[in-house]
């Protein structure tokens, strides 16, 4: 996985997103043409399952402008797909500081906490989103679909829960 060596990379995107204006949301005409270009690159590539490539466009992308919060939600919906719902949680975030009301990021958040097992988080995401649509969205149709599929999940049992106890014999007390 490649999410390693860019960390540094998107360390700096954010830092310099911080410096642009959190919550200030430019309007898609004002992101960087180019930028908008490589999104359009990463996402061609995350079609047809590359997504090493596709997160070096979407990371190139964001290093021309912090601001282009589409980059950002592209490379969550690719951590999504390798099985990284954290690492999706925490882009979608950062789109969602550029935009707090970008139902897009809303909703793909609130499936990530359902992979993640964050029922709770992502109702609440899902509220938002109802508040968000004057009448129902897409967003809001898929998140709940999302939510309600991981409530019929079986809950996971994890390793730790059934690792064996160390048995404790002819103890001696002080």
């Amino acid at each position: 996985m490649r999410f390693a060596a860019p960390a540094v990379a998107l360390s700096l995107v954010l830092a310099v997103t911080a410096s642009v204006g959190m919550g200030k949301r430019p309007a898609d005409d004002q992101i960087h043409p180019r930028s908008q270009a490589l999104v359009a690159e990463g996402v061609a590539f995350a079609g047809a399952q590359k997504f090493d490539d596709a997160i070096s466009a979407f990371e190139t992308a964001l290093a021309v402008d912090p601001r282009n919060r589409s980059a950002f939600i592209h490379l969550a919906h690719v951590a999504q797909k390798q099985g990284l719902p954290g690492k999706a949680i925490r882009l979608y975030r950062e789109a969602l500081l550029l935009d707090p009301n970008d139902v897009s990021a809303l909703s793909g958040q609130g499936a990530a906490m359902v992979q993640k097992g964050a029922l709770t988080k992502a109702k609440e995401n899902l509220a938002r989103i109802t508040r968000l649509c004057v009448s129902s969205c897409a967003e809001q149709l898929s998140l709940s679909a999302a939510i309600e599929k991981g409530e019929k999940a079986p809950t996971m049992i994890t390793a730790e829960a059934i690792k064996p106890k160390p048995v404790v014999t002819g103890a001696t007390t002080p």
